[in-house]
């Protein structure tokens, strides 16, 4: 059985965790252009972990800016086997606090301006995604949050927009009506559906912040208030990632193997370029 590799995907200061030893750092190049930063190896109770800052150090790219191919690429390359997407994220729902998490089993995706996969330029691939979180990744969570005793939600939709603004307040109430939204973000498409592309199992660690702007009873979501909630939702982030480390995911996944009939390009048709490109990729199936 191939040891756990979980890539984590999130804020800057994930990788700061006490008992964590950092063993690398690693600059990937990736034919998709750069990630957004450098991958910090670490190590913890035997499990390799794999942190990248979706943002960049500092937070320097917005929602839309994020290189999401080439972050994904960086850590398939560097054998991470499971990803993790920590993401702050706006409620929903009267009895999903700012400071509880969720780990959301649905996505809609409402962005309009970003690259959402690595095939075309003469090869066509379609995945199944109906299912896009990997419940492999998402029970090893939903039990980390249990150990840790972190207020959680499970199940439930996440709306994706594009950004960088947040929702007007006609927009919240719509998505509000929908059913089964449990809560908005910015960042987990099209990161889900490259994932999916790449075979990686996928789930998110939702950090609730705000309630948007659909609350009558609070204020309409502001940075400031949003990043001081954050600070308290990092710390329990990181406790669930400690003990997601200590049990990873296990057990086989359907997306592991979501290329297998995905192609649909005759293969002497399929440009040279274009096949060596997607080597990592599809070398499993050549």
């Amino acid at each position: 059985m191939t040891a756990s590799v979980i890539g984590v995907i999130g804020g800057s200061g994930l990788y700061e965790i006490d008992g964590v030893e950092v063993i690398a750092q690693h600059d990937v190049e990736t034919p998709f252009g750069a990630p957004s930063d450098s991958v910090v190896e670490g190590l913890y109770e035997g499990t390799r972990l794999l942190f990248l800052p979706r943002h960049g150090r500092g937070h320097r790219f917005t929602p839309s800016e994020v290189n999401y191919r080439a972050n994904i690429w960086a850590l398939k390359s560097l054998g991470c086997t499971d990803v993790l997407s920590v993401s702050a994220v706006g409620s929903m729902r009267e009895n999903i606090a700012p400071g509880h998490v969720v780990l959301p089993d649905q996505f809609i995706d409402r962005t309009v301006g970003r690259e959402r996969t690595f095939f075309g330029d003469g090869l066509v691939a379609h995945v199944a995604f109906a299912d896009p979180v990997s419940e492999r990744v998402r029970s090893a969570l939903r039990d980390a949050c249990e150990r840790v005793g972190v207020t959680h939600h499970v199940d439930g939709s996440y709306v994706c927009i594009e950004g960088p603004q947040f929702s007007t307040r006609a927009e919240s109430d719509l998505f509000r009506t929908w059913p089964r939204v449990v809560v908005i973000g910015m960042t987990n498409m099209p990161e889900a559906r490259l994932a999916r592309e790449a075979e990686l199992p996928y789930a998110t660690l939702a950090l609730v912040t705000d309630y948007d702007c659909w609350h009558e009873g609070h204020d309409d979501v502001t940075v400031e208030a949003v990043m001081t909630v954050m600070r308290s939702n990092v710390k329990a982030a990181k406790a669930v990632i400690l003990e997601l480390a200590k049990q990873p995911p296990e057990g086989p996944c359907p997306s592991q193997n979501a290329l297998q009939h995905a192609v649909m390009t005759q293969a002497n048709l399929i440009p040279e370029q274009t096949e060596h490109k997607l080597s990592l990729l599809l070398s499993k199936y050549r």
